[in-house]
């Protein structure tokens, strides 16, 4: 981050000061991040939606829910549903050696995959992430529409890993008319709107780098290593409500 005043520097000056500036953070140790691949077309995920909701108001996990289109053939188009995020669930597949993609589907710290009605199934797998040592150290501070990025790890890393920003819509009601959930009026909550990568990190040296983000959108950054099919295990992670 250069010249700027980094995080460290900002946490010295105690509390009081830190609520006057605009919105710098120390991550939450250690969140677990939870995808859940779902869609309005599809019968089985309301359980889902729902239950990401209760993770979404967990301070140890980041939940993002990512809509996908593949089921907007059968009477009903998802409102929220990008094709890039059904490439993602896919490439998720490639690489775990899968032949096909389902809804509802959670991955757990880009590495387990499990039913996201499940609860008890996905439960566990979150503790299971959270007692794990953190690899990578994060810190993030927005400062207008600059997003600062500061990250490190005590041993360089084999994989190429991907800096990666997203921004999500916190809550929405979609009257259903069509399909498999006519008739409903269901809620959702963390429904990604953006998903970008800004570079990779060499591990072999310190992160400090810088995304633009703007609006009041809440902002993730997600550290992931790239396998050759496909992302993979999700090394660290941060957000800003």
């Amino acid at each position: 981050m250069g010249k700027s005043v980094t995080m460290r520097k900002l946490l010295a000056l105690g509390a009081a000061v830190l609520m006057t500036v605009a919105g710098p953070v120390l991550a939450q140790d250690n969140p677990v991040v939870v995808e859940l691949y779902t869609s309005q077309g599809c019968s089985s995920c309301p359980p889902a939606d729902a239950f990401l909701t209760k993770l979404a108001a967990r301070e140890d996990v980041i939940a993002l829910a990512l809509h996908v289109d593949y089921w907007d053939y059968i009477g009903w188009k998802d409102a929220f549903a990008d094709p890039r995020y059904t490439a993602r669930q896919k490439a998720y597949a490639i690489s775990a050696g899968r032949r096909s993609v389902y809804t509802p589907q959670m991955i757990v710290g880009g590495q387990e995959h499990v039913v996201g009605n499940h609860p008890k199934d996905v439960g566990a797998l979150i503790r299971k992430h959270a007692a794990a040592p953190a690899a990578v150290r994060i810190e993030i501070a927005r400062q207008g529409d600059r997003l600062e990025i500061e990250a490190s790890t005590e041993r360089p890393l084999n994989r190429p890993v991907m800096v990666q920003i997203v921004r999500y819509l916190p809550s929405a009601r979609v009257k259903i008319k069509r399909g498999e959930n006519a008739g409903r009026t269901l809620s959702y909550s963390n429904i990604v709107t953006e998903w970008h990568q800004i570079g990779e990190w060499d591990t072999r040296q310190p992160l400090e780098t810088e995304g633009k983000v703007t609006g009041d959108a809440p902002v993730v950054v997600i550290l992931q290593e790239q396998h050759p099919k496909g992302p993979g295990a999700i090394l660290a992670a941060a957000q800003l409500r």
